[in-house]
């Protein structure tokens, strides 16, 4: 009975050592191949990518240490398998909202990110559902989430792998890997005013949703991208009225009068600014009259111009605003006379240079506009 609890004793010390072997083995040392993550937005949404950094160390990668197409590299449960597009652990791609690859649908998320290459300029990009495996030794097809053929490119020599961000528009980047002199890039799109417009329904359920100047914003973005005008109409209606946060501004107003016009009610739109002109600026007057001139109404331009200069009589740039109104009307001779006025009130040099600048078109009988 001694002698088995001896034994049992013994094992148990000698499970324990290993259990604190294995611990003190698991210390912080340098990788042969560096991590690295890099990071883009595109609208709101962000495209990120985890990777390992291979050298090429004067090794021959392609064919050779990347074989070409699918292989077996007899370890894990694939039979197959695509390259890792780095080292070590699964490369990683993450989207933080739905996107296109390739003109492909992808959902928010985050894949393992693989490339089959081929001996021509082509390759296939593979994105799998597997994000946690080590490297693509466990790849199984039926967990592809994305797969799309990409165009390769020659680049001059790139000694450790890296991932690059070369293009980036408002909705879109250009995302390649390049390593040794081959590179392989492919593009990455979101609908971002549909994302946006969709944040901005969520986040008016919140606490910001409590605040005027919420409205306001989601209106001018719907209104400024291509979003629905009348849901616009109802979130800028909301911000002026109904509310215990609305309030009526000029500036909210305008956003309105733009959205009316948009909508094809013109009328209404005129009369929701007259309604305000009397709590604006004398600088706000001033672009409002200047708005009406882009959208081809002089008419109504003429009216503001001189609405500004009777109640801010002789003060910038209420003589320049009547010049404009008078020679987008083609009234050359009137716009030379207000120009004159502007130029001895002029606040700076830059403001004196910009109008003497169009008081000699006006001159010459051209349109300052």
């Amino acid at each position: 009975m001694k002698t088995n609890f001896t034994q049992v004793a013994i094992t148990t010390l000698f499970v324990f050592f290993l259990a604190q072997v294995s611990v003190l083995a698991q210390i912080n040392t340098p990788r042969g191949s560096q991590k690295a993550t890099i990071s883009q937005t595109v609208g709101i949404s962000t495209i990120t990518v985890n990777y390992s950094r291979p050298s090429v160390r004067e090794r021959e990668v392609w064919g050779k240490l990347v074989p070409y197409g699918m292989n077996n590299f007899g370890f894990g449960t694939a039979k197959e398998s695509p390259w890792r597009a780095g080292a070590d652990e699964n490369t990683t791609i993450t989207f933080t909202h739905d996107a296109m690859v390739e003109g492909k649908p992808i959902k928010a998320g985050t894949y393992g990110l693989h490339l089959i290459v081929k001996e021509n300029n082509e390759a296939t990009l593979v994105l799998s559902n597997n994000s946690t495996a080590w490297g693509s030794y466990f790849y199984d097809p039926s967990e592809d989430a994305l797969r799309v053929d990409i165009a390769t490119t020659t680049i001059p020599h790139k000694e450790l792998l890296t991932f690059d961000f070369l293009k980036v528009t408002p909705t879109s980047a250009t995302l390649a890997l390049q390593w040794e002199k081959k590179e392989f890039p492919f593009s990455i799109s979101f609908d971002v005013t549909n994302i946006v417009l969709n944040t901005i329904r969520k986040d008016m359920q919140g606490q910001s949703g409590f605040n005027r100047q919420t409205w306001e914003q989601a209106a001018s973005y719907a209104l400024n991208n291509g979003g629905d005008l009348n849901e616009a109409l109802s979130w800028i209606n909301n911000a002026i009225s109904g509310q215990f946060y609305s309030k009526k501004t000029f500036n909210n107003t305008q956003i309105k009068s733009t959205i009316l016009m948009k909508l094809g009610k013109k009328e209404e739109a005129l009369k929701a600014m007259d309604e305000v002109l009397p709590m604006a600026t004398v600088l706000e007057i001033h672009q409002y009259g200047r708005q009406l001139i882009a959208l081809g109404m002089t008419d109504k331009a003429l009216e503001v111009f001189q609405y500004n200069a009777k109640k801010h009589k002789d003060t910038w740039p209420v003589h320049y605003g009547l010049a404009r109104a008078y020679s987008a009307k083609g009234n050359h001779k009137l716009a030379v006379k207000h120009l004159k006025k502007a130029l001895a009130n002029a606040p700076n040099p830059r403001s004196k240079a910009n109008v003497q600048a169009n008081l000699d078109k006006a001159s010459r009988g051209e349109n300052i506009n």
